[in-house]
């Protein structure tokens, strides 16, 4: 199993030597290999078997950075970046030929973005190269917070992982990308879109759920438990499935259950901060407890509780 730490010299030997290290971030763990080598970048896709169709984002410690792997001209972006790097936000912006395919699924465009995690900057800072870096999971499968969710799903394909706490938005990054010098948010996540049109005004929603993606996280399945996850009303599943033993994912309001099942409750207080932070956690509870089947409602519809239901629409799709 892989050995789990602090030490960021070790994760810097290991990258340097072309293996995967799994990285903290604000959003969720990331699986890290140099983003300048095809045949550490193949590693990814390899542990997470994930389709070399679906592209990576590569991780930097400053803006300055940006202009060695991509170009970073569009001015709505630029201000954008100025705002909320570091933090949950990722632009899709022209990439420079340095940039090996593979990391882009042969587009043109690479995802970029400065993560908002001291031990992960300090890392970055250190290394003369970037970093592509998918969550630390299965491909499909829920994202993981903790170091040891990364050890459970992963821990016997990589060596290391550089343990930096829980992840403190819980949510992957919301990607953000330039089309006919239209502004267009391609992936809900830990920036909400009022946050983004603040600042540059009116955005275009293209929230694709491809089997041809333009950008990391398009996917119609995603983000989903073994277990089947229903989602709607929630007292009409727990009585469409009374003769089951259910796993509840509720937000405000909980129903009425019998005895056996078990409610997780996103935020009793309906805090879609609160509610985004504990979502992938407790899908992940959810899915390792004795339950039979998942139910959850989604949350409200605005702010941060967009990319909240995105996740759990993406997470049952397959169920549904």
């Amino acid at each position: 199993m892989a050995l789990i730490g602090t030490t960021i010299s070790e994760a810097i030997n290991q990258l340097r030597n072309n293996a995967l290290v799994a990285i903290p971030t604000e959003t969720v763990y990331g699986l890290a290999a140099n983003a300048l080598k095809e045949e550490a970048v193949l590693k990814i896709f390899e542990a997470k078997q994930r389709p070399f169709f679906d592209p990576l984002i590569i991780h930097l410690p400053s803006i300055t950075s940006i202009s060695l792997y991509a170009d970073l001209n569009n001015k709505k972006l630029q201000q954008l970046a100025q705002t909320f790097w570091p933090g949950p936000l990722t632009l899709l912006l022209p990439k420079k030929n340095n940039v090996p395919s593979i990391v882009t699924s042969g587009l043109a465009t690479i995802a970029v973005r400065i993560p908002n995690h001291s031990v992960t900057l300090s890392l970055l800072n250190q290394l003369d190269f970037p970093l592509a870096a998918p969550s630390a999971n299965p491909f499909g499968y829920i994202s993981p917070t903790t170091a040891l969710h990364v050890q459970k799903q992963l821990g016997h394909k990589i060596n290391y992982i550089l343990d930096g706490g829980s992840c403190n938005v819980g949510l992957e990054s919301t990607i953000v990308g330039v089309e006919d010098d239209i502004v267009c948010i391609y992936r809900l996540g830990g920036l909400s879109i009022s946050d983004i049109e603040s600042v540059i005004g009116k955005v275009e929603l293209k929230i694709n759920h491809s089997s041809n993606p333009k950008a990391p996280g398009q996917l119609k399945s995603h983000y989903a438990p073994k277990k089947p996850l229903f989602i709607g009303d929630l007292e009409e599943l727990v009585n469409q499935y009374k003769n089951k033993k259910l796993a509840v994912i509720c937000f405000g309001d909980e129903p009425k259950i019998k005895s056996g099942d078990v409610v997780f409750n996103l935020s009793r207080s309906k805090n879609l901060k609160e509610a985004a932070l504990n979502l992938f956690n407790y899908l992940r509870i959810a899915d390792e407890c004795d339950s039979e089947i998942v139910i959850a409602s989604f949350v409200e519809q605005t702010g941060l509780g967009l990319a909240v239901n995105d996740r759990l629409q993406r997470a049952s799709v397959s169920t549904n």
